[in-house]
């Protein structure tokens, strides 16, 4: 996509601004050292003392950049930079601190880090903007210490209620509300209360093909589908040392032929298709008892609504299929569904001109992730960034990046931002 007049404007009158790519890595360093764990890694769930104190220190970093910080029901922390135009909406720019029990240092934290170096580039060089620029921090993105994940943003669009926020209820059996209370996080902002123009989100990739095609930077067009299936297998309890193997209703049995088919048929649909078994619980847990029930979590991922309804589809009839030759029974019951989303021409636009302004080796493509930009692109116009991660790894306590394409995503969001906020 070629670079707009305005775009063109904005690149050659700030063609020399660059973000402070050590100032940045520091800042991500210091946030590492809040709920370090063994291996390099993180552990931050949400609303733990952990999270509560980087949500301090990214507040003093924010205040200390001029920024004025406020805390909505949903416990989302938004440091705001005024503009010129008292009019204008908001560019919004961010992710989430939170991270999964063995994290790393760079899933999420880096959107938001890479937000607010944006705004302290535009301080230190004295560029005044005519929309206000602000840096988000999503509560709960992980859905880790509470359900559902991209929880903040999720009740920030209108897909939570207040009550689905507070009354959320912790793995430890602690209300959302009480523990955000208890941090200084229960704030009484409304989505109402942001005029949001754009928003725009980095992340590191998650995956392998930035590293693996030498790309610098990933400009992020579309975002894949997702469907959660709840799937149960019945069978029969009986005893392991008594029962014949031609008379057993074995769901263990049963739930790994499906799990096979399941692999086979997601290798049938590549290289765009995922689809993916993480969660397996069978319902016993002796060692000489066959199971008579076993309950498990299909995930399926695709860019094309009609593959991924078709991969649904195919999915539910192989469990009852592969079911029924082990002697089981097999419920499907589908337990979330997500559309495949494209992201807004302009802010792609705004991204890739920045990219090849810049000079980096960029590739567009789609989102395998879900992240808190997949909920905001239903109601402003939206992008993403990607960054290569070593290894294809996140979630992961040797998930890695590196700093100069840490400040190499920061450049092209900084001309990005600057491009929609119509610097004056």
């Amino acid at each position: 996509m070629p670079p707009s007049s305005q775009d063109q404007a904005l690149q050659h009158k700030h063609q020399n601004l660059r973000i402070n790519g050590e100032r940045l890595w520091q800042r991500h360093m210091a946030m590492a050292e809040i709920g370090a764990i063994e291996g390099n890694g993180n552990c931050r769930l949400c609303m733990t003392p952990e999270d509560g104190e980087a949500r301090d220190l990214f507040r003093s970093w924010c205040e200390d950049a001029g920024l004025r910080v406020k805390v909505d029901l949903a416990g989302n922390m938004f440091g705001i930079r005024p503009g010129t135009d008292l009019s204008a909406p908001m560019i919004l720019t961010g992710s989430h601190l939170d991270t999964q029990p063995h994290g790393g240092r760079f899933d999420g934290v880096s959107g938001v880090l890479t937000a607010l170096e944006v705004i302290e580039t535009l301080n230190d060089a004295n560029v005044e903007t005519k929309a206000p620029i602000a840096v988000v921090n999503w509560t709960n993105e992980e859905g880790v210490q509470y359900s559902p994940g991209l929880m903040g943003s999720s009740w920030f669009v209108g897909r939570l209620s207040d009550a689905d926020i507070l009354g959320a209820t912790s793995r430890d059996g602690v209300r959302f509300e009480t523990e955000a209370r208890s941090r200084g996080y229960l704030g009484d902002q409304r989505p109402e209360n942001f005029d949001i123009g754009a928003y725009y989100e980095l992340h590191i990739e998650q995956g392998p093909i930035l590293e693996n095609q030498d790309r610098q930077v990933g400009v992020v067009e579309a975002v894949q589908g997702l469907r959660w299936l709840d799937v149960s297998v019945t069978g029969m309890d009986a005893h392991a040392g008594t029962t014949p193997m031609d008379q057993r209703q074995d769901t263990i049995q049963a739930s790994a032929r499906i799990l096979t088919a399941l692999n086979d048929l997601g290798h049938e649909h590549a290289p765009d298709a995922r689809i993916s078994v993480g969660y397996f619980r069978p319902l016993t847990d002796g060692a000489s008892t066959i199971a008579g029930q076993t309950e498990f979590v299909i995930d399926i991922r695709h860019p094309d609504k009609t593959t991924l309804d078709n991969l649904t589809e195919t999915s539910g009839k192989l469990c009852v299929r592969e079911a029924e030759k082990q002697r089981c029974s097999a419920d499907v019951a589908q337990r979330i569904a997500v559309q495949p989303g494209i992201f807004d021409v302009t802010c792609v636009g705004h991204v890739e001109s920045a990219t090849r302004a810049l000079g980096y080796r960029y590739k567009r493509m789609a989102s395998g992730a879900l992240h808190d930009a997949c909920n905001m692109m239903t109601v402003v116009p939206s992008a993403m960034i990607f960054v290569p991660c070593k290894d294809g790894l996140s979630h992961n306590v040797n998930e890695s990046a590196k700093p100069e394409d840490l400040a190499a995503g920061c450049n092209v969001l900084l001309h990005a931002v600057l491009a929609s906020a119509e610097s004056v």
